[in-house]
């Protein structure tokens, strides 16, 4: 499937695109979506996969495109038209004609006011600091990214059932790293282990994957905690690979948390006990100023003269949409039309396409899932 693009020279843009098997599906280990951004001459600005993994476990995964203006790129540099390309990777035939939902989130990041260091820090405190502490606050995971529960430094509480996935965000500014990790509680038998069980994924505020962990489950209680990650800074974007290069904004970042379906087989329908430790450490600092506010607005800190506590405000008109403003506009190649929520059937695909309400009636809408 093609998705339109109208860029101007000077604004980073990302798309994320967000795939959801339905609940029961069948799966292949390689089943998974990819997605690439295309200039107009079908010159490739970036390419990335996901797949369902090991665990053939029925969850939304995401993965996510970008034109990004960097120097010394070469290509993609230049205002006009570019293409999302998303396409469907397919581990077995089994499955492939098995529609999946899909949601698209673009994003804009407008220019700074002045340039900004590109050298990446050549050190940074990579120790893992002693988990979040005290008693827990219940906080219940949401659904889907745009219903994210919102968290912060502290412990939390939560319940969470084979198959389901639990979305949080935590705020983080310029400067500050965050770490964290979950605790799945006892089954109360151990009879039996699961080897890909329990999975937390850290998101950035664009859905970009930072990074990951995933655990075996043998019904004792278990631990998930993400690796150290540097800071959030502006020049993480030159890093040359993962965690630091997604560490690249300020604003929310996500926590998803996916317990494999499997778990019921050997264990249980549950629901079973989660914990959530989230800790913030280094010292908040000024960002590198933008020039102007990203789409949509207050997404990326305090420099967009929102901060990150908007993004709920910037997102209650229809989620992750890009709005009236002419720097990014997201139309689906084929003429999907502007409502609200549009749902249609494209080459066995399921789009859920969200956008601003404008004056068109709501076609086929329906609640988001991611």
């Amino acid at each position: 499937m093609y998705y339109r693009l109208e860029l101007d020279g000077t604004s980073n843009a990302y798309v994320s695109v967000t795939a959801i098997p339905r609940p029961g599906a069948g799966l292949a280990v390689g089943d998974g979506v990819s997605v690439s951004v295309q200039s107009a001459d079908g010159a490739n600005c970036s390419y990335d996969t996901v797949i369902v993994g090991a665990s053939r476990s029925p969850q939304p995964i995401t993965a996510w495109g970008a034109r990004e203006l960097l120097p010394g790129k070469g290509v993609c540099q230049e205002a006009g038209t570019y293409y999302v390309v998303v396409e469907r990777a397919a581990g077995s035939a089994a499955g492939a004609d098995d529609p999946w939902e899909l949601e698209l989130a673009p994003v804009s990041e407008p220019p700074l006011k002045k340039a900004a260091p590109t050298g990446t820090p050549e050190t940074w405190n990579s120790a893992t600091p002693d988990p979040a502490v005290g008693e827990p606050v219940d906080r219940a995971g949401g659904a889907g990214f745009s219903k994210a529960a919102a968290v912060e430094q502290g412990v939390w509480s939560d319940e969470i059932a084979p198959g389901q996935t639990l979305f949080y965000k935590v705020p983080v500014d310029w400067g500050q790293q965050l770490y964290a990790g979950v605790d799945l509680a006892s089954a109360g038998k151990d009879s039996a282990f699961v080897v890909d069980a329990l999975d937390l994924t850290l998101y950035n505020p664009v859905r970009a994957k930072v990074e990951d962990k995933g655990i075996g489950y043998g019904g004792g209680q278990k631990s998930a905690v993400l690796d150290p990650a540097p800071p959030v800074r502006y020049a993480n974007r030159y890093a040359p690979t993962d965690p630091a290069n997604s560490l690249r904004f300020a604003g929310s970042y996500y926590l998803v948390v996916h317990l494999a379906a499997q778990v019921a087989d050997d264990f249980g329908d549950g629901p079973y006990g989660l914990t959530l430790r989230v800790r913030l450490g280094g010292t908040a600092q000024a960002g590198p100023g933008y020039a102007g506010k990203s789409v949509p607005r207050g997404l990326f800190g305090p420099d967009t003269e929102t901060g990150p506590a908007a993004v709920d405000t910037a997102r209650a008109d229809g989620g992750t949409s890009a709005g009236g403003d002419p720097v990014m506009r997201a139309v689906a190649v084929g003429g999907i039309g502007t409502g609200t929520a549009l749902l249609l059937i494209l080459g066995g695909w399921t789009l859920t396409a969200r956008r601003r309400a404008s004056a068109q009636p709501r076609a086929n809408a329906q609640n988001p899932t991611a």
